[in-house]
């Protein structure tokens, strides 16, 4: 029956990457709700988000479900907050709870809030400027996550995510008409729907060396006028091991977990994530990642320090035209 299940999730898997590409053939570059392309969690990030087969943590909700599985902990709490670009804050969060010492699998939410800040409206009009100033306008968006990941074997597990995204552009004053006298009227732009998240993750049973895939931010299409747009649908294949696994007389007080990710996004070319985390004493913590393809980004870097149930993380990324980038999270866990 298990390898029934096994086989069943992998070809759903397998065919839901078989989609992915054929809709990114079809509409290269029209995706909306951006925000959720963006990750905030001060671990993953500093790791270059090479994160989908790293398990044992709530925040595995943002990336693969499926890592959530192998909580050690009956309750992880996480919270982060970043200043994006252009001055976009973040915050986000996520908390898995291990009922039953994790016999029927472990629960989990995420959520995730983002303030655009005060942008300044116009209209246009018939005067020398050629607009009217309409106001500033504070759009907005979050994302609520419920989630449930489980162990089918020693080696094999699965997750999902089911969430809703909710996007406010507020409201704006459109013409009807092209030539003036201009006829205006105002309308409210919010939309909100339903997306999924799953995922699969497997131990080869070689040393640590593990393997997943998962795909992220399904969902049906969303209009606000005339065209429509998904979600930023996104399918990744990784791997990742602890080194010193291969040097066991080390691995007491040294942990250097190497993971690499291969994306595939639905509006933008393939890239890789590689990332890198060294553990010393199971205390400290620095991390480095590197993401391939992009034009202002790449390189990441971040330390944590984790003593008595609480964790700190932090994560740096450089950008070659905007304001470098901080992310922090403190994550507790009984």
């Amino acid at each position: 029956m298990k390898r029934i299940i096994i086989l069943s999730v992998s070809l759903f898997l397998v065919f839901g990457c078989l989609y992915t590409d054929g809709l990114a053939q079809k509409k290269l570059a029209q995706t909306g709700c951006q925000f959720l392309s963006v990750g905030t969690d001060a671990r993953a990030t500093a790791m270059g988000e090479a994160f989908t087969t790293v398990e044992g943590s709530s925040a595995s909700l943002f990336y693969n479900p499926a890592g959530m599985a192998r909580l050690n902990k009956t309750l992880e709490l996480t919270a982060s907050q970043m200043k994006w670009i252009a001055d976009i804050n973040y915050i986000g969060g996520s908390m898995a709870i291990r009922p039953f010492h994790g016999r029927f699998g472990v629960l989990g939410v995420s959520f995730m809030s983002i303030d655009y800040g005060d942008l300044q409206g116009t209209v246009v009009a018939d005067n020398e400027q050629g607009f009217l100033d309409t106001g500033d306008f504070s759009p907005s968006a979050y994302a609520i996550g419920v989630g449930y990941a489980n162990d089918l074997t020693d080696r094999f597990s699965v997750g999902g995510q089911v969430k809703y995204v909710y996007q406010d552009l507020t409201s704006s004053v459109i013409p009807l008409n092209n030539e003036p006298p201009y006829i205006t009227e105002e309308k409210d732009y919010h939309q909100g729907v339903y997306a999924f998240d799953f995922g699969t993750l497997y131990k080869t049973g070689f040393k640590s060396l593990a393997f997943g895939m998962c795909v992220r931010n399904f969902s049906r299409e969303v209009k606000y006028e005339r065209e429509g747009f998904q979600l930023p649908l996104t399918f990744k294949v990784g791997f990742s091991m602890d080194v010193m696994d291969l040097m066991p007389e080390m691995k007491n007080n040294h942990s250097l977990l190497l993971s690499i990710d291969a994306v595939h996004p639905r509006d933008f070319p393939e890239y890789l994530n590689i990332g890198g985390e060294y553990i010393f004493m199971k205390m400290l913590a620095l991390r480095a990642g590197y993401v391939t393809a992009q034009d202002d980004y790449g390189l990441t870097a971040g330390f944590g320090v984790h003593t008595f149930g609480v964790a700190i993380d932090y994560s740096y990324m450089p950008f070659d035209v905007f304001d470098n980038v901080n992310r922090f999270t403190v994550k507790f866990s009984l």
